[in-house]
């Protein structure tokens, strides 16, 4: 395993395929020059973050993938949020910032007048954000020197219901490219296929259609496929949705495990 200060990347143990799994919630280490900042109580377990999605999806280095995983809490840059800040919806939805200066239940997660300044959010940028998209953007183009096409897909996990996103509970899984700007017809259309097979409820690009990691690295007509999965953490975590439940787990990763598998030979 081979990392950086703000990523770790997980290389293959079979042959490496032009496929790069990035798992950017999945952090909970805060800089020490920043750590101060925040309330002890809440960074002792940063509530949003995407929990053990490392350990649902061990299976990829077996399979050839390349993963690629955040070392740092979203709550110190946000990974997958537009770099200028600009809102991904325009539906009136209440979604963290680049630097959350709250987390998904509206709870303050700084000490009073500790939040992050514009040049320290600058910063965090240059320090923290940028280095894990210039890396993907590494791979893709290594990629693209031996195969004539990628695929990109971005792992997201979260509560079942976030009233201040969504008023209803949201469905197990969740399919995001962007109204079908980031991939291809066919790699959309063989993810739902599979994925649908579980049974498990299923919807595409609502109410997420893919963060700024999809939207940005997918370009179908480079032949770079982006698909962001959304699931509900309950599939995968105890009931307080804090600790990973490997016999709950085993289903959907073998459905992920698949749908991986299906999707592999259409990467020519």
């Amino acid at each position: 395993m081979t990392d950086h200060d703000c990523f770790t990347i997980t290389p293959p143990i079979v042959e490496p395929i032009p496929f790069i799994l990035s798992i950017p919630h999945c952090g909970t280490a805060f800089p020490e020059k920043i750590k101060s900042k925040y309330k002890k109580e809440l960074i002792k377990y940063p509530d949003d973050t995407d929990w053990h999605l490392d350990i649902l999806y061990d299976f990829a280095p077996e399979l050839g993938i390349t993963t690629i995983s955040a070392n740092y809490s979203r709550w110190v840059i946000d990974l997958n949020r537009n770099p200028e800040n600009k809102s991904l919806y325009n539906d009136g939805r209440i979604i963290t910032s680049l630097c959350p200066t709250t987390n998904f239940l509206g709870e303050n997660i700084y000490i009073k007048n500790q939040e992050p300044s514009l040049d320290q959010i600058e910063g965090r940028l240059k320090n923290y954000f940028w280095p894990y998209h210039n890396k993907i953007n590494q791979l893709i183009n290594q990629f693209k020197t031996k195969f004539s096409s990628v695929f990109f897909w971005d792992a997201h996990s979260i509560r079942r219901h976030v009233p201040t996103i969504n008023p209803i509970p949201f469905p197990d899984l969740i399919v995001g490219d962007n109204d079908q700007k980031t991939a291809d017809t066919i790699f959309i259309k063989t993810c739902i296929e599979q994925l649908e097979k579980s049974g498990l409820n299923l919807t595409h690009n609502t109410p997420f259609k893919g963060g700024n990691l999809t939207r940005s690295k997918g370009n179908p007509l480079e032949n770079v496929h982006a698909i962001q999965l959304e699931m509900s953490k309950d599939l995968y975590m105890k009931n307080k949705e804090t600790e990973y439940d490997y016999e709950k787990a085993s289903e959907i990763k073998s459905i992920l495990k698949s749908t991986f598998e299906n999707i592999i030979p259409l990467l020519k």
